[in-house]
This record gives C-alpha cells, structure tokens and sequence, in this order.
C-alpha cells in the first residue's frame, strides 16, 4: 500500500489532478452521491441555469466502474503522464494551457455534435499531441500491429469503428489535437509564421516555479577587501623580509 500511495504522490501534478477528478467522480456515481444525468455535457443547462460544473464534470466520467473505464482511465494517465514529463518537463503552465485549449475546443464542437461525455475525446486528443512530438517512436498494438507513434490515433478510430463504438468521439479528440499541434508546433515554423498560442502570465504565475535570483559579485567586492589578482588567481603573499643584522636578541 505504501508503495502505490508513493506512486501516487511521484506522478506530476497536472497528470495526478486530473486523475483524481476522473476516480472521485466515478467513485461518487457509484456510491450513488451524484447521478450521471447531473454530470454530462448540456450546453441549456450550464447557460440558462447556470450549472457550470457540467464543463468540468462532462471530462471526468468515463462510465461505471468496469473494463471501458478502467481502459480508459489507464490510457488518459499514460499519455498524459508522458507528455507531462516528456515534452512539458518544467512547463506545467503550458501543460495547462493546453488542457483549457482542448477543453474550450471540445465544449465548442459539443454544441454541434450533441456528445454527452468529453473524456474519451480528450484521451485521443492527448495521445495525438504525444504521437506527433514523438514521430520516430515505434508501436506495437496488442502484440499484432506494428507501426510508428503518429499512427497510433488512426489506430484506436479503426478499433472503435470495428467494435461498434461512436465514431465521432475520437475524430473530434484528433481534429482538436491536430489543430492544436499545427497551432504550436507547426505553423510558428512556417516562413512567415508566427506564435498563435501564447500561454497566459496569469498561468505561468501560478504554476511555474519563480526564477531563482543569480547575485552577481563585484570583483572588486569581494570578502576579504584585498586584491584576487588578474583572472580570478589569487596572488602568493610577498616573501618576509628577515632582518640584516641578526635576530630581536642581538647587542
């Protein structure tokens, strides 16, 4: 037990919240504290009675407790994991800026679509961002399919597709991770590009950690108040002069 709680507390702050959020909410569903009808995406509702908490809530509930939830919330902690500590190592801000940019994506999109629950479109939204920052890396699905990581979206879309599953889920999870990544990634590199997504200080002042202040000491004021010599070489201290005549005792 003291070791998954270790486990726990090792994962990056962004990744442990989320998986929380998604485990709590759950659990309370199955404890019959919530329903999922007070849970699901429902744009009247968080409008015109205000029920703001559908926003959050509709990312969180991959279903009861069982196989597709526990899939599933084992794929969303792996990819978000590894994003976290691969290419957002040190940039928690950005990290969360881009979970509020493909949130705001999908609740968009899920005006138009009618989608209940956003989570699993979120997890393919993920696991496109990591896939296209890691092109070179190689897959192997269930032991069958071998191909490289940007392939691995398209991958999951044909399982849905052939087990039954709705398949507008997971293009709207990689029409946002695309847009995203074109935004990021590809775009500002473009001749004559320029950086769209800027993430804001509002973020990194809460999340990124304060520069720490580098002192620069005068050479001249140094402790000690004496000369360290040319280059940073502190001089040999000058030889002593003995007397000429003899030591203190002599007549």
């Amino acid at each position: 037990m003291q070791a998954v709680w270790q486990g726990y507390l090792d994962m990056p702050p962004v990744t442990r919240a989320y998986s929380t959020a998604c485990v709590a909410v759950t659990l309370a569903v199955q404890l019959e504290l919530i329903s999922p009808l007070q849970l699901y995406f429902n744009w009247n509702l968080i409008v015109y009675d205000l029920q703001l908490w559908r926003l959050m809530t509709s990312f969180c509930y991959f279903g009861s407790f069982g196989f597709s939830f526990f899939f599933n919330l084992m794929f969303t902690h792996r990819y978000c994991q590894m994003l976290e500590e691969g290419s957002f190592r040190g940039k928690t801000s950005d990290f969360v800026f881009m979970f509020l940019f493909g949130m705001a994506f999908m609740i968009i999109c899920g005006i138009f679509v009618s989608q209940l629950f956003l989570g699993q479109a979120f997890t393919i939204m993920l696991v496109y961002v990591w896939s296209r920052r890691n092109p070179y890396l190689r897959m192997n699905f269930f032991g069958v399919l071998n191909f490289q990581a940007p392939y691995l979206p398209w991958v999951i879309l044909l399982l849905s597709i052939l087990v039954g599953n709705n398949a507008v889920v997971d293009f709207l999870g990689i029409a946002c991770g695309h847009f995203y990544y074109f935004l990021q990634d590809v775009f500002p590199r473009q001749q004559n590009g320029f950086k769209i997504l800027e993430t804001p200080l509002i973020l990194k002042w809460l999340f990124d950690p304060p520069p720490v202040a580098t002192v620069v000491v005068d050479e001249t004021q140094r402790a000690g108040g004496f000369d360290w010599g040319i280059n940073g070489e502190e001089p040999q201290p000058e030889a002593q002069q003995l007397p000429q005549n003899g030591g203190a005792g002599d007549n």
